[in-house]
């Protein structure tokens, strides 16, 4: 029964792929497993952790034709998860994110070996659209630390996507898929073919996906961008607007005089003081769902040399070609009016503060500065802002390769089993930007007369053609790594015999950016871009034991020990290591006990160490100033290790008086010192900006914060070892198999509750749990979901619904005034439904988000006036494929 409690449950420890055969005393073949979470080879499936499993089954029930669709829907997952709703900054990748602790904390392993990291630049996490979802057997989700086990990276949990490795004939499918609203049309056609003889066995697949677009102007929710005026919500925009917005830069404290002086705007071509109807709607022109080509060619081979060697091999490559699209660039500068350029501007005024004999500003009786109109004269200094609908909108497009082999040999010596494998992987990328303007060029056309930037004529598109150009950026990373193990029994004890298993791993990482020519020169209009270059080799060495304590006992059927610890020595800071205690108590056939308390760590990556300055646009709050400030972010060498304590504990039950019923329930604890952040931006900006008292501390000092006469405000914001970040919650999971009306039925519920997502940088401690971010996702309290699956002879279906709890925006905690401080609890209702033609054709259809349920709207939200990385913002979609196998 021992086995019966873990594999009956969703949280059950599932098989590896890592299996052989071998004699027992002569006497009868017998299997010797790993499970995701331990490398011991042994005869049951019974670890410490909690792992749950997905099979094919579960991504065919989605429609899902690439990974991220089924993994970014479990409740353990949460923060920021990139997928194709994400338009502004994803790079065409997609994450996952365990315990939303970010996509840098969750291992993702391929057949229990390291995944190449992949991507766009410097890539330091993987894109999940390098696994071909078509040759998929089935997923692990190990929800516990594992660095004692796997390293680095392994804080939250790892992700081990298991390969078919022993299909045999060939099998075709075909899947389509379009929204409701008739757009983001998908089509996935993939083929495997398998066959295998009395010493080896082969598999072979190709997919390939083209997903279409949706735009924000496209739904009702996210046609215009939502701001909040004091008679709600209204339709807003940019202040770099159509036909330039000009300010005049010539006083000080310009922070408090646009306050009032909203400058004058240029659009139909007659300047006139800027209005909320002279702004600019960015969304019309903006991706809601972004496009992608992807191919994906995988190759596994196995071949046995005798009964106790097998050399194995496997391959996958991966092209990608993905866009967005984000309005037409908006362009700021700086000059002198002169004369040569007209007397457009004379007839126009600014709102200029009244100073007294001290220079301060004179206050009226409810305490504000009192301005007097102006008018604007030759000589003065103008600041210019403008959005380039002249020359269309600005097209993202990104061209990776990513290919990643693996070669081994592994086999038994006696009762010992060992392997050897060398791991390759390489990801190079190329991204491209059009409609740029090239700044500096146009700068020095007005210095020199041959350009006028008042006369709105000089600004068509015509006009425009020198100065536009397509900004090209290359990149990439590259893997290469030798491990080898040895694992089998040590002795006997009386409870049963001592499992260990006993490994080295050498891996080197190296990665690379080079930015555009005119990017890294600073003349793009944004400030110039560094390159990114760099790597480091890494040495490690582990021991893994399993000790069985008790057995046959009263309220002790089965006790069993486990422990772990690593050495590494990191070419880039040193040597330091990790471990683990873990054990499992299985009371008798309805009850057992586990639990794990480990460290853990993160090293930090090539981008993080070496990554080149460059600007960041963050949403700040700062009266008389814009809401979008610019950061400059990169890369710290001397960051040291991420590390972790982490700690699982849980109960599996399965009751003998209802068949077909089990549960586990699981709390877990995870905390992070060390942690490798950046300052928050608001917090800069409160603390070096509203107030003069902190300008002189270190944490102004490095950032330099200043405000440009057009309100952006601007500042430094490097990597650093500065942050904790401590999180704790229950997964609980209910699953029952039964038969009724001569069908069979399986049902399971699945719920995490976080009770705590504490992230400390500077200045108070904030507890993310039931908040929801304006750039880093959502922390529901309450995750749910509900899955009811029946069978019939030729038929099966599936009903799955999510629920999502409400949240709080974080951006209204200590506001007012907001007017939607909160989203309501989101359900969604998915169905699908296979229908076996013959033993050679089955059919599928299915709907996802049933209702059609839209996201909601909050405060402080993050784009499209909601969150993509929490909420589905495409609506309903419908799905439909045909399976055929020979």
């Amino acid at each position: 029964m021992r086995r019966a409690i873990l594999i009956g449950t969703v949280s059950s420890i599932s098989l590896s792929t890592n299996v052989f055969a071998q004699d027992s005393e002569g006497a009868q073949n017998f299997e010797k497993i790993s499970v995701t979470g331990s490398r011991i080879k042994r005869s049951d499936t019974e670890t410490a952790s909690p792992v749950t499993m997905l099979g094919a089954d579960d991504i065919a029930a989605l429609g899902a034709t690439s990974v991220d669709g089924v993994l970014q829907k479990l409740t353990a997952m949460g923060g920021a998860m990139t997928n194709p709703g994400i338009n502004n900054g994803s790079g065409g990748n997609a994450s996952i994110d365990l315990r939303g602790l970010g996509s840098q904390r969750t291992l993702v392993l391929v057949n229990g070996r390291r995944m190449i990291n992949s991507g766009t630049g410097a890539a330091s996490t993987v894109d999940l659209n390098t696994i071909p979802v078509s040759m998929i057997a089935r997923i692990e989700v190990l929800k516990d630390g594992a660095s004692a086990v796997y390293g680095t990276d392994a804080v939250a949990g790892v992700v081990n996507v298991i390969l078919k490795d022993d299909f045999e004939g060939l099998e075709a499918n075909y899947n389509g898929a379009i929204s409701g609203e008739g757009d983001a049309q998908e089509s996935s056609f993939d083929i495997t073919l398998g066959g295998s003889s009395d010493r080896g066995n082969f598999v072979l697949g190709i997919q390939y996906t083209d997903r279409g677009d949706a735009s924000q102007a496209d739904r009702k929710f996210s046609e215009c961008p939502l701001d909040e005026g004091d008679n709600g919500l209204f339709c807003a925009g940019s202040d770099y607007a159509e036909g330039g917005h000009i300010w005049n830069s010539n006083v000080n404290d310009k922070k408090e005089s646009l306050a009032v002086d909203n400058g004058i705007s240029g659009l139909g071509g007659q300047y006139h003081r800027f209005t909320d109807a002279d702004r600019f709607n960015f969304s019309q022109d903006s991706y809601l769902f972004t496009p992608m080509e992807r191919l994906n060619l995988t190759g596994i081979a196995n071949y046995e040399l005798n009964y106790d060697t097998k050399l194995f091999a496997e391959f996958t490559y991966t092209k990608r070609w993905s866009e967005q699209q984000m309005a037409p660039q908006p362009v700021w500068f700086d000059f002198e009016y002169t004369e040569s350029m007209g007397d457009a501007l004379l007839s126009q005024t600014w709102d200029q503060g009244v100073r007294d004999e001290d220079g301060e500003f004179v206050l009226d009786a409810q305490g504000n500065p009192v301005f007097t109109e102006t008018n604007y004269a030759y000589g003065d200094m103008i600041s210019y802002g403008r959005r380039m609908s002249d020359t269309g909108t600005r097209d993202f497009s990104q061209v990776v390769d990513t290919v990643r082999a693996v070669i081994g040999a592994e086999g038994a010596i006696g009762e010992y089993y060992w392997d050897f494998s060398a791991n390759f992987g390489r990801n190079d990328s190329v991204d491209r930007l059009t409609n740029l303007h090239n700044m500096g060029s146009i700068q020095d056309d007005i210095a020199t007369g041959a350009f006028n930037p008042i006369d709105q004529a000089a600004w068509t598109t015509e006009n425009m053609q020198d100065y536009l150009y397509t900004e090209q950026n290359s990149g990439g990373s590259q893997l290469f790594m030798l491990s080898g193990s040895l694992s089998g029994e040590l002795f006997e004890l009386p409870a049963g015999y001592a499992g260990f298993a006993a490994g080295f791993e050498h891996r080197s990482e190296k990665a690379w950016f080079i930015p555009d020519s005119l990017t890294a020169q600073g003349l793009a209009n944004d400030p110039k871009v560094e390159p990114t270059a760099g790597g480091f080799d890494v040495n490690e060495a582990y021991l893994e034991l399993a000790l069985p304590v008790l057995e046959g006992q009263f309220l002790a059927e089965n006790v069993e020990v486990s422990a772990a610890v690593r050495a590494f020595d990191y070419s880039t800071f040193g040597s330091d290591n990790t471990w683990k205690l873990g054990f499992t108590w299985t009371v008798n056939d309805q009850f057992m006990f586990r639990g794990v308390a480990s460290t853990a760590y993160r090293a930090p990556t090539v981008d993080e160490l070496y990554s080149g300055n460059s600007p960041s646009f963050e949403r700040v709050t700062y009266p008389g100033a814009q809401d979008q400030a610019e950061v400059t972010v990169g890369g710290n060498s001397m960051l040291t290790p991420e590390e972790a304590e982490t700690l699982t504990f849980g109960l599996v039950f399965e009751p003998s008086f209802i068949d077909g019923v089990s549960m586990t329930v699981d709390y877990y604890n995870i905390d992070i010192s060390n942690a490798i952040a950046t300052v928050d931006d608001q917090f800069i900006v409160d603390q070096c900006l509203a107030s003069t008292a902190n300008t002189g501390t270190a944490l102004c000092q490095s950032a330099n914060v200043r405000i440009d006469a057009t309100g952006r405000i601007r500042f430094n914001n490097q990597l650093q070892n500065i942050g904790s970040e401590k999180t704790s919650g229950v997964d609980v999971n209910v699953k029952y198999a039964f038969e009724a009306a001569g069908l069979d039925w399986k049902a399971s519920l699945d719920t995490t509750y976080l009770d705590e997502y504490v992230v400390q940088v500077t200045g108070a401690p904030v507890d993310y749990a039931g908040l929801i971010t304006s750039g880093s996702g959502g922390y529901a309290d309450f995750k749910t979901n509900l899955k009811l699956n029946v069978t019939g002879n030729d038929w099966d279906a599936t009903y799955n619904a999510r629920y999502i709890a409400g949240m709080d925006s974080f951006s209204c905690l200590n506001d007012d005034s907001c007017l939607a401080p909160s989203t309501p609890g989101v359900v969604y209702h998915d169905l699908s439904a296979n229908y076996y033609l013959n033993d050679t054709v089955t059919l599928r259809a299915g709907v996802n988000n049933l209702l059609d349920k839209q996201p909601p709207y909050y405060t402080g939200n993050n784009d499209s006036n909601t969150d993509p990385y929490t909420y589905d913002v495409l609506g309903r979609r419908f799905f439909a494929g045909v399976n055929v196998k020979l």
